[in-house]
């Protein structure tokens, strides 16, 4: 093995990952596969989207997107969300850990709950109010993740802009229908 004192000036430096880093990547493994199937299967239980009878039957918004969008976009964000999740689950700063944890653990679960509001059970209004919450909710996780980890805190900022936006659709949603 090369010791410091072996390497010529022309060769690189042997990269030992920290603890850490191990750390983040098992929590990673663990965490974004972890979030993106909840956030898929809350999607596909409630039959959202595009393809469903009572969906399609509705006035659809000016600013509503192409159907396929919607797969992808939130299959990046629930990645960009488990990730974020195991930047925190992987931190040493322990005083602000938990709180940042439960915060996002009750974003989400009202997150999941979003789709058989709105798409389930047909709930136009409600939907709406419940969005409302999530936005506010992900705004206290982004808060509360940024005292552990700033990486975590920006991978959160793009799901933000997504749910404002899914927002304004929710009320021109309910608005038109």
């Amino acid at each position: 093995m090369n010791t410091p004192e072996d390497r010529t000036a022309t060769e690189p430096p042997v990269h030992i990952p920290s603890y850490r880093q191990k750390s983040t990547l098992w929590w990673a493994m663990i965490c974004v596969p972890t979030v993106v199937i909840l956030g898929l299967a809350s999607g596909r239980l409630s039959g959202s989207g595009v393809g469903d009878p009572w969906f399609d039957a509705l006035v659809k918004p000016d600013i509503f997107p192409p159907g396929w969008l919607f797969g992808v976009v939130w299959t990046i964000l629930y990645a960009m969300m488990g990730f974020a999740l195991a930047l925190v689950l992987a931190s040493d700063r322990k005083a602000h850990k938990q709180s940042a944890l439960a915060i996002f653990g009750v974003q989400l679960v009202v997150n999941l709950l979003w789709s058989p509001i709105f798409f389930g059970m047909h709930m136009l209004a409600f939907g709406f109010f419940w969005i409302v919450l999530l936005v506010i909710l992900v705004l206290a996780t982004i808060a509360y993740t940024a005292r552990v980890s700033r990486l975590a805190a920006a991978l959160l900022v793009p799901y933000l802009a997504w749910i404002a936006f899914a927002s304004i659709l929710n009320l021109q949603f309910w608005q038109l229908n």
